[in-house]
């Protein structure tokens, strides 16, 4: 079933969750494959994402290619059955997962370049503490504007409204916490080990750029969002994917452009539903599916077939 409102979104990292995927493993066959790749080009990468901690899935190096391999399976197995989006967007390392569906890059290639980023942003993790967080109930502004107060800490992913992450040294996150209680909001800690999208990845993001001439990219199958523009992907597709990885995530403005171009129905493909409360937020009048293991899976084709 191939229509024009209906969009894959890929989480980023955070969503992860020690067993994911190992439903659609077990199950699905066409998700048993995108697996099979992986792990002829990971050894080791199948037990890690069945079998590791929360601890082992927590190091980036580890997280980015989990969530690939889990997400592509994901996609791969609404295709089989059948679905066929018009539009595609990722969060963060999600955008690779989307550039590899549409066909830009082989999975194989989606996998080593994922693989790659992981490793380049890890290294620029470990220069010093640095972490995320999400703030709550506060408006885009009066995040900016308590961001301001601090010297190192960045408002980097524009969620949806009342949602906005940070990014920082863990020390200034943790007192930019408690200011933001002070003004009524909240600040949810993320599973992660990294200032990501931040000027603490120039380096990684530079590095990125450099390497990424050894990769061939196409024009995407289908129409794919940028994470730093958010509208399609046109002109110098590399620029946008290694700038994405030191730029913020317009997210928000992303969903509303995809909207605004007929998009109706978006199916979250991959671990948990990050992406789904967001949208929601951003949206009443879209439906938002979830597809992370064969119920879900089974569910979503169902409501497609019936329409909107």
């Amino acid at each position: 079933m191939s229509k024009s409102d209906i969009a894959f979104v890929f989480p980023g990292q955070g969503s992860q969750y020690p067993g994911m995927g190992r439903d659609l493993y077990e199950s699905n066959r066409a998700a048993r494959r995108v697996f099979e790749m992986a792990e002829e080009a990971r050894p080791g990468i199948t037990g890690l994402i069945l079998d590791g901690s929360a601890d082992d899935l927590k190091k980036t190096i580890n997280t980015q290619p989990a969530m690939f391999c889990v997400e592509l399976a994901a996609a791969e197995a609404l295709s089989d059955a059948g679905v066929t989006p018009a539009g595609l967007a990722g969060f963060s390392l999600g955008e690779i997962t989307a550039l590899a569906f549409s066909g830009a890059v082989t999975y194989r290639e989606g996998f080593r370049m994922v693989s790659l980023r992981s490793r380049l942003m890890e290294k620029a993790s470990g220069q010093a503490d640095l972490t995320m967080a999400a703030i709550l109930a506060l408006d885009d502004g009066d995040v900016e504007s308590v961001c301001g107060e601090f010297a190192d800490v960045y408002p980097v992913n524009y969620n949806c409204p009342g949602q906005v992450t940070v990014s920082g040294p863990a020390e200034e996150i943790s007192a930019l916490g408690r200011r933001v209680r002070e003004l009524g909001g909240r600040a949810a800690p993320l599973k992660v080990s990294g200032a990501f999208h931040s000027p603490f990845m120039k380096g990684a993001a530079d590095e990125f750029l450099s390497e990424l001439a050894s990769f061939e990219v196409k024009a995407p199958g289908t129409p794919l969002y940028s994470n730093m523009t958010a509208e399609p992907y046109v002109g110098d597709f590399v620029s946008l994917l290694a700038g994405q990885m030191r730029s913020p995530v317009l997210w928000s403005a992303t969903i509303r452009n995809m909207i605004s171009a007929g998009v109706k129905t978006f199916v979250e493909t991959g671990p948990g539903k990050v992406l789904s409360g967001m949208i929601s937020r951003i949206s009443g009048d879209v439906r938002v599916l979830n597809v992370e293991d064969t119920a879900g899976l089974a569910k979503a084709v169902e409501a497609l077939a019936a329409g909107f």
